[in-house]
């Protein structure tokens, strides 16, 4: 009987850790994978929720922009649902959800989208960001 009881007890705790460390992370999925990006010429913020419709919409053109600009863009997405994702939606005065944010390498806000935004006009908006980007450097040099 004691051993029957010890083996539950380990079980459940098993269960339990098992059940945290995915729930964290399904929260950090594109935010860890992007810390590579050394100094980013653009950050993607992704404001959403993870239980949302439109916004699990939006995953995969996250990945797929973090995986195509790997070395220029850093993608961040944060759940507002969640108790620090309330600060950053207040920090980016959202109104609605998804919001993408897009940030010049000095953390200045170039340009904001609501709603749904497709892989295709994000692509062709960091496209444009770049070769302005390009264009100022080969001027000042």
């Amino acid at each position: 009987m004691e051993f029957k009881m010890k083996l539950i007890i380990v079980l459940m705790s098993l269960i339990i850790i098992c059940f945290s460390l995915t729930a964290e992370e399904g929260q950090s999925k594109v935010q860890t994978s992007v810390d590579s990006v050394q100094t980013p010429k653009i950050t993607f913020v992704e404001l959403g929720s993870v239980n949302c419709i439109p916004c699990k919409q939006m995953q995969p053109v996250m990945a797929a922009i973090e995986e195509e600009y790997a070395d220029t863009v850093k993608v961040v997405f944060h759940d507002v649902w969640t108790k620090q994702g309330k600060k950053d939606g207040k920090k980016y005065k959202i109104k609605l959800i998804p919001t993408q944010v897009f940030l010049d390498e000095n953390g200045v806000e170039f340009f904001r989208h609501e709603g749904f935004f497709s892989q295709e006009e994000i692509e062709l908006l960091i496209d444009e960001e770049l070769a302005k980007k390009k264009e100022k450097e080969s001027i000042t040099k």
